[in-house]
Formats: C-alpha cells, sequence, structure tokens
C-alpha cells in the first residue's frame, strides 16, 4: 500500500512541475487560455481526446461493462464518430474562428447579449460533469488508500488546481498529452494481460455470463431490444451534436493552423476508436470469471461494479501497478478538471469581467492575475460540487453522466451547431432556444415517469436499466423536435440586423471560411521549443516506469513495468527526433550573431 502511494505522489510532484516548466510560456490572456493558438497537433489531439475520457471511464463505464457488455462502448464508438466528423469538416472551422474564447464567437453570431447568456449558462455544465469525474476518481483512490472519501477529493482537487493555475492552457495541454501517453501505455499492459489470462479474446468474450434471451452487444435486464436500438442511435445524434459545435470548439483553438486542427481530431478520433477494445477488456474478463464485486467490496453497496478495473489490477496484475493505475485515472481526471477550469475561467474574464466590469480598460497583466484567481475559485466550486454527489449514495455514476449530459449538455449545443449553418434567424434565437430547452429538461427530469412511458406504449413494467435508457432517448429526442425545432421557428421572425451586428456576422462566417495557416520561423521555433521539452519528459517518464520492473514481481510481472516504460519513452524519443533540424540551426546562428 505504502508503494502505491509514493507511486502517485511522485507522480502528483511530475504534474506539478510541469506547470512550473510551462509558466514561462504564458505572457497574455491568449496564451493563458488556448497557448497563444501556437500548438502542434498532437498536443492539441491530445486534450480533444482527454476532454471525454476520465477516472469515469475506469468506474462507472468499466461497472457497466461489467455487468452489460459491449453495450457502455456505444458511447465511446459515438465519441470516435464525432471527433471523426471533426476531421472531416469542423476541426478547421473552429480553429479559423480566430478567438480566444468560445463564447467570443456566441457573441459574433448571435449577439452581446447571447454572450452573456451563455457565458453564465454554460459554466453550471462543465463545473457539474467535472464534479462527477472527481467525485468517480475519489472513490477509487479512497478505496485502496483507506483515505476518507472528502480528503481524497479534496487532495487531488488541490493538486489539479496548482498545476492549472500555474501554467495555464500550456501546462494544461502539455500533461494532457502526457497523460493520453501514460493512460494508454498502461491501458494497453492491462488489455493485454486480460487477453492472456482469458485464453484469446474469443475466449473472453464468449465467457460473458448473460442471462437467457441477453447478448453481449445489447446486455442484461433488456425486455425491449429496440429500446437498446433506440437508446443507441441517439446516443450517436448526441455525441454528435456534442463534439460538433462552438461551445465546445475550444479544444481546437489553441491549433498553430487549420491543418493542425483537423490532424487533432483525427488523432483525437483513432485514440477513442482504439481505446474502445482496450479499456473494457478486464471488465469482461473478471465478469466471465464470475467475480462477485459486491461481495468483494460490501461497503460499496450498489456501487460495488464501478471498482470492476480496480479489482483486476489488484488480482491480475504485478506490484505497483495498482499505484500507475490511480495515477493514470488522477491523469483522466486531471486533464479533464483543468480543462473545464481553463475553459470556464477564459469565458468569465474576456467575456464578462474584461467588457462588463473593466469595459475594456483592464491590462493583460491584470487580466492573467484575474485568470489565475478565477481558475481557484472555479477549483473550488468543482470540489465542492464532487462532495455533494459523494453525498447522493444510491446514484449511479454512469447514470449521473448519461443524465448531465443528455439534459444539461445537449440543449446548449443546439444553436451553437445549428447557428453555424443557419444565418438567419433573429439573435434572440441564441438565448431563446436556452430557455425552451430547459424547460423541456425539466419535464423530462422531474415530470414524465416510467409508469406513464409504459402506460402510453402499452409495454410491460420497464426494469431499471430499460427506464434510466428511455429517460435518455426521451430527452434527446424532445430537444431535437422541440429544441431544435424553436432555433428553425425563429427564422419565420427574422428581421435586417444594425449595420454593426452585420458586420460581426459577416465576420464570423467570413472567418470559418477563410483557412489559417502558420510557417513563420518564430513558430517554427516554438514548435521545436514543444518537442524539447515533452520529448524530455516523457523520455524521463519512461524511464522512471521502467526502473519499476526492480520491483519484486515475477518475471512477466517486470516486463509489464518494462512494456509500458518503452511505450512512453518511444513517444519522448519519436518527440526528439521530430525536432526541425534547419529551424534549430537559424536560431543557433541567430544567437551567435
Amino acid at each position: 500500500m505504502d508503494l502505491n502511494i509514493t507511486i502517485v505522489g511522485i507522480y502528483f510532484l511530475f504534474l506539478i512541475a510541469i506547470g512550473w516548466m510551462f509558466r514561462t510560456f504564458t505572457n497574455t490572456t491568449s496564451d493563458y487560455f488556448r497557448g497563444g493558438g501556437n500548438m502542434l497537433w498532437w498536443m492539441v489531439g491530445a486534450t480533444a481526446f482527454m476532454t471525454q475520457f476520465s477516472a469515469w471511464t475506469f468506474t462507472g463505464a468499466a461497472g457497466k461493462a461489467y455487468s452489460d457488455g459491449f453495450a457502455v462502448a456505444i458511447i465511446f464508438v459515438a465519441n470516435a464518430f464525432g471527433y471523426f466528423m471533426n476531421y472531416a469538416y469542423f476541426a478547421p472551422k473552429f480553429r479559423q474562428l480566430r478567438v480566444v474564447t468560445v463564447i467570443e464567437a456566441i457573441r459574433m453570431r448571435f449577439g452581446a447579449t447571447n454572450e452573456q447568456v451563455f457565458t453564465w449558462s454554460s459554466m453550471p455544465n462543465s463545473i457539474v460533469s467535472a464534479g462527477v469525474w472527481l467525485n468517480a476518481l475519489a472513490i477509487i483512490a479512497s478505496g485502496i488508500f483507506g483515505f476518507d472519501m472528502t480528503a481524497t477529493i479534496w487532495i487531488t482537487g488541490l493538486v489539479v488546481l496548482a498545476m492549472s493555475v500555474t501554467g495555464g492552457s500550456w501546462a494544461v495541454i502539455a500533461s494532457d498529452f502526457m497523460q493520453m501517453v501514460i493512460i494508454m501505455a498502461v491501458t494497453v499492459t492491462c488489455a493485454v494481460v486480460a487477453v492472456v489470462q482469458g485464453g484469446g479474446v474469443t475466449s473472453v468474450i464468449d465467457n460473458f455470463p448473460l442471462q437467457e434471451g441477453a447478448s453481449f452487444v445489447s446486455g442484461q435486464n433488456l425486455n425491449y431490444l429496440s429500446i437498446f436500438s433506440i437508446w443507441a442511435f441517439f446516443i450517436f445524434v448526441k455525441q454528435f451534436s456534442i463534439t460538433n459545435n462552438m461551445l465546445n470548439s475550444y479544444r481546437y483553438l489553441a491549433a498553430k493552423d487549420s491543418v493542425n486542427a483537423k490532424k487533432a481530431a483525427l488523432l483525437a478520433c483513432v485514440l477513442m476508436l482504439v481505446g474502445v477494445f482496450i479499456w473494457f477488456m478486464p471488465s469482461w474478463f473478471i465478469a466471465g470469471q464470475g467475480v462477485n464485486l459486491a461481495q468483494a467490496y460490501p461497503e460499496a453497496g450498489r456501487k460495488a461494479g464501478d471498482f470492476a478495473y480496480l479489482y483486476f489490477v489488484e488480482q491480475y496484475m504485478p506490484a505497483g501497478m495498482v499505484g500507475l493505475l490511480i495515477a493514470a485515472m488522477f491523469a483522466a481526471t486531471m486533464s479533464s478538471m483543468d480543462s473545464g477550469l481553463n475553459r470556464n475561467s477564459g469565458i468569465f474574464v474576456k467575456n464578462f469581467y474584461e467588457p462588463i466590469i473593466r469595459k475594456g480598460e483592464a491590462s493583460e497583466k491584470e487580466l492573467v492575475t484575474v485568470s489565475k484567481i478565477t481558475s481557484a475559485v472555479f477549483g473550488i466550486a468543482i470540489i465542492l460540487i464532487a462532495q455533494f454527489i459523494n453525498s447522493l449514495k444510491g446514484l449511479s455514476l454512469f447514470d449521473t453522466m448519461m443524465y448531465v449530459g443528455a439534459l444539461i449538455g445537449f440543449p446548449m449545443t443546439i444553436p451553437a451547431f445549428l447557428g453555424f449553418f443557419i444565418k438567419r434567424t433573429p439573435d434572440w434565437a441564441g438565448w431563446g432556444t436556452l430557455i425552451v430547452g430547459g424547460i423541456v429538461s425539466y419535464v423530462v427530469g422531474f415530470v414524465i415517469t416510467a409508469d406513464m412511458v409504459s402506460s402510453f406504449f402499452g409495454l410491460e413494467e420497464l426494469t431499471k436499466r430499460e427506464w434510466s435508457d428511455v429517460k435518455v432517448a426521451i430527452g434527446l429526442i424532445a430537444h431535437i423536435t422541440i429544441t431544435g425545432g424553436f432555433f428553425i421557428f425563429s427564422m419565420l421572425f427574422y428581421k435586417p440586423l444594425s449595420p454593426k451586428r452585420q458586420a460581426d456576422l459577416d465576420q464570423f462566417f467570413e472567418n470559418l471560411d477563410t483557412p489559417l495557416v502558420s510557417d513563420s520561423t518564430e513558430q517554427k521555433k516554438l514548435d521545436n521549443k514543444q518537442r524539447q521539452m515533452l520529448g524530455k519528459l516523457h523520455m524521463l517518464a519512461g524511464v522512471a516506469i521502467m526502473l519499476m520492473a526492480l520491483l519484486s514481481n515475477p518475471m512477466w510481472g517486470r516486463f509489464v513495468f518494462i512494456l509500458c516504460g518503452i511505450i512512453v519513452a518511444g513517444v519522448g524519443l519519436l518527440l526528439m527526433k521530430a525536432v526541425d533540424a534547419k529551424a534549430e540551426s537559424a536560431e543557433a546562428t541567430e544567437q551567435t550573431a
């Protein structure tokens, strides 16, 4: 146990060091919130991927895989589809918005009133989501180390704050890339061990326990396969909308140009698709072994399934791997949290503090200082939300994330998505759609019941899982038809805009259609600096992981750490080899002169 705590502690220090190293990259609010729009595709792709990845993947999602097989993977396949559409069309467009925060794009498209409406309505969603992720991490960490849940939540939250406040988006995105590599290395080795222990992929799937009439793809506790089909279809719709709208375009605002944004989206797509067949293999394996998690973790009660991945690592992986897994979980959750912190503080400072409080008179130094203070405040808010969620003992982490996405996140994406393509709408269509979406979410969340649905469609009593799926599907259908319909209907009330508003709108669509190219000598020097710093950090981390092979383990266990270390160090070596020798030579010549 002390060994695992030591590993996590070292990892914490490593993350804080990243924030300190990248502090010199931040001089302006553009640097602090989006890396000045100067980042290479592999850094941006990593942060795009990591924003959809957290400890929830190893807890709520892993528990769903343990009980229902492949069904949960539909969400991640849908994510991959959303990222593919980023690659095919949206990612370059997002970068071409040429803004520091996404709400600036909302202002250009819908006007100053909507700037404030979206500023204050978009922040709660990301704070709640980050709170769910932090709570998921605390469940596992407290279960392993025996720490109090409240203490775990505060310690983790404060480490994230230290890193993101110190280095801004440079530290956030650099650490996202580092964490992405470590997570993929750890999960790949876990999946390999699960497959070997299970006698091959086919055997793992064949041994998965199923009720009569159930299937590995759709899962258990289903009386109506059509409910699963409807749920799966609308999950694709939801994830497509969530990954392809102005509010979530912040993933690509940091890219140095349109081409790098496009490459970043493809990287996120590939990682998400490959991950589907890596992350859940351990859960499927232990389910096939007949492991009863409720007996293994009696204190967890109804949340025992959330410990599926942890059980596999504790029982089937070598000593020290639990610490590395927890480090990976911290990595996943921190990447989601710090992105949310950075994004929210950026929105508050650039879209409220600067234009409303200071009326454009604040210096860049003042804005950066306020940004750090704001990040700290939002960090405390996330910690408090995580504590509140922890008090709701009977709440499923999987269902919580589904409800937050369908009833809070999705309606906000509708005007941010449709506004890309429909030009002739009044400005009030933006905030009006949010109000309609709020009403729809309230009705679906608090008025419609399982009995009402069963009675209306003439169904037998729905199982708990079916009602959860139906509720999500009803919410998405209602928002597509009613909330989306309201936005489209507003076209009937379109009137010519004032000259100033029309100029902003014309600029918005002109930016969308104008590719961004960045190939200056100064940019190439910065590209090399990114490669060198991240390359050295990865090689150092890879060597540290390989040294864990010295721990007392059987030979195959030692090899697991060597494999992980080789993957991480190998990425570092590739980055070092990618350094542009011509740019390096030019910089050396300048320094000599």
